[in-house]
């Protein structure tokens, strides 16, 4: 695929993220929230479309060209989420901006090494749900798998790059430091989206 397709895709499934995301702030009970959340997700997977957290995960399985798309996939999240945090300030939803607020305040007060490793975990469900949408040969289990995968990040409060992307577009909190957690978050999400990939290939041997 030409990175300007890879760039759309990424862009769309930003949107995806940022949708499901724009969901879990809507609601007060966290347990649904996170299920709705999955949304996101399950958008990503079934319509194809690049997720910067999903496509990491296969990084060491593909080739150079596939590792030089990953910025263009990221920076393409970046976009979609944005455009979602936009197109829901226009409308009487935007009061959700608020609880972005407060989400992205407790970011901004963590520790650099608690983001990393909460994006290290946070990917490791990512991983779950991904390779088990693409492995399980049952339906019921392949979304089951998204689901938990979902479930599990939100309810453990791990980071994930792409839907802070949105919270800082929706909280109106972009800021040089913004931009270093999500930095490191991201560098947390690319780790823990390689451990299991790894471990299952040297099993493999």
């Amino acid at each position: 695929m030409k990175w300007g397709k890879v760039f759309v895709s990424a862009v769309l499934a930003g949107f995806a993220i940022g949708l499901g995301g724009a969901i879990f702030l809507s609601v007060d009970n966290k347990v649904v929230g996170a299920a709705l959340f999955t949304l996101g997700l399950f958008t990503v997977c079934t319509m194809g479309l690049h997720l910067f957290t999903g496509k990491v995960c296969y990084v060491f399985e593909n080739d150079r060209a596939y590792a030089l798309c990953l910025p263009v996939i990221w920076l393409g999240n970046l976009v979609g989420t944005g455009v979602t945090a936009l197109l829901v300030h226009m409308t009487r939803a935007g009061g959700i901006s608020e609880k972005a607020a407060a989400l992205c305040g407790v970011k901004l007060d963590d520790s650099l090494v608690s983001l990393f490793f909460l994006g290290l975990l946070c990917n490791v469900f990512i991983y779950l749900g991904v390779e088990g949408f693409k492995s399980i040969p049952h339906e019921v289990g392949k979304y089951l798998a998204l689901f938990f995968g979902v479930m599990g990040f939100i309810l453990l409060g791990t980071e994930h790059c792409v839907a802070d992307m949105f919270y800082f577009w929706m909280a109106g909190a972009w800021s040089a430091q913004a931009v270093l957690r999500v930095l490191v978050i991201t560098l947390g999400n690319c780790v823990g989206g390689v451990l299991l990939p790894l471990a299952r290939s040297y099993l493999k041997k």
